[in-house]
């Protein structure tokens, strides 16, 4: 709500703009703070509501940034030659201000995982005394706020952005750099090399009206894909195919000088464009929880962002010193297939690692290894679910009063 009353505020005063200047600061600030306080909360909280199909409604629910995309452009140029561009933005100012209205329809809601507090565990008696300190500290902060002193509540502060730290997110931070530096002159220098080969402006813009759509597509029908019961296991694999196929379309373009070969381009790179970016939320959630998903998708969203302002005047910069568009495409072809390797060779590492600790002890010696050294081995395996909490908390009470 907070992010679209900005954003409109934002649109609004740059209606008044008389100076370059003060659009930077109501249009490029205001405006941009106000849109980034919208989206990030609105993707996580689809993670909040679905589980099942929760692919699916990460898809449905990024295909309406396209969609909009799709549509407003045009409305936008008909309000310009109607109303000029003060009164374009004076209109698009009040039609942001519906975000309010969006946001105060999220109701929140309270997970399992959010709502168990310390003393409901501590109390079944299925911890050990030397050991209840220690748990108290790895139960999730917000229930305890009230209940805790104030040092504590430092520890609960730090305790929400410690998925930094965590080596699966520490790569998909890495991998997202790479990919999104990949993307992003794509969309900025399609239609001047399709120019440059000798389409006509005509056929250029199709080109991307065509990827446009087939993105929308690509959100949709590979979240429903991801989410069927046989690949629903291996959607970790799905989002490395998707990144990886765009890097092999950016690899080919430069030999794709027609506009009937430029078509199949379009249609790949949009689909795969669309697949992977509606299993990047899914993606993070899987790496630190669902209840720290917010934050981590603000500092993925973040990082994602950071190539998309350095990437095209790179870009830029080797078109103008080699004469020619390859070294681009190759370089960003490059970039997102590293991207997809990085991910690649970190599950295999993680596979590897996982089997050699089975095979030196088993795996209930193992389970139990991770309970009673608590925090630390518990962080580097990652795999316990809640009946592996409940079984393992049974073992453990079992096992002390011996």
């Amino acid at each position: 709500m907070l992010g679209g009353l900005l954003a409109s505020t934002g649109l609004i005063l740059s209606s008044f703009a008389t100076s370059l200047e003060h659009l930077y600061l109501s249009l490029g600030v205001l405006t941009g703070l106000g849109f980034a306080l919208c989206y990030s909360p609105a993707i996580a909280m689809v993670g909040k509501y679905f589980n099942k199909r929760k692919a699916l409604a990460y898809g449905i629910a990024m295909s309406g940034s396209g969609i909009g995309t799709f549509i407003l452009a045009p409305v936008v140029q008909l309000l310009i030659e109607q109303f000029s561009w003060q009164g374009a933005l004076l209109i698009l100012g009040g039609f942001v201000l519906n975000l309010c209205v969006c946001g105060a329809l999220m109701r929140p809601i309270s997970l399992k995982e959010d709502c168990k507090t310390a003393p409901e565990f501590l109390e079944q008696g299925y911890v050990p005394e030397t050991e209840k300190q220690d748990l108290k500290r790895m139960f999730i902060c917000s229930p305890l706020i009230k209940l805790w002193p104030h040092e504590c509540l430092c520890y609960c502060s730090w305790k929400e952005y410690d998925f930094l730290l965590m080596p699966g997110f520490m790569v998909l931070a890495v991998s997202v750099l790479f990919m999104a530096y990949g993307c992003s002159p794509l969309f900025v220098y399609l239609v001047p090399y399709a120019l440059s080969v000798g389409v006509s402006h005509h056929q250029a813009a199709f080109l991307m009206s065509i990827l446009g759509v087939i993105d929308i597509i690509g959100n949709i029908t590979f979240g429903w894909l991801t989410d069927r019961r046989c690949l629903k296991k291996h959607r970790y694999f799905c989002y490395l195919f998707a990144v990886g196929m765009d890097g092999l379309c950016c690899l080919f373009l430069p030999i794709l000088q027609s506009f009937p070969l430029l078509v199949p381009f379009s249609f790949t790179f949009g689909y795969f464009d669309g697949a992977y970016v509606t299993l990047i939320p899914v993606m993070t959630a899987d790496v630190v929880g669902t209840s720290l998903l917010s934050s981590a998708l603000g500092v993925v969203y973040f990082l994602h962002a950071i190539p998309y302002l350095v990437s095209p005047p790179v870009a830029g910069w080797l078109v103008d010193t080699t004469g020619s568009y390859t070294a681009s495409f190759l370089l960003c072809g490059f970039s997102m297939i590293f991207s997809s390797a990085l991910l690649c060779f970190a599950r295999l590492a993680k596979k590897i690692k996982r089997t050699h600790l089975q095979s030196l002890t088993g795996n209930t010696a193992l389970k139990e290894h991770i309970w009673t050294n608590g925090a630390i081995a518990y962080s580097v395996t990652a795999e316990l679910d809640q009946k592996d909490v409940e079984f393992l908390a049974v073992d453990t009470n079992s096992f002390s009063n011996r």
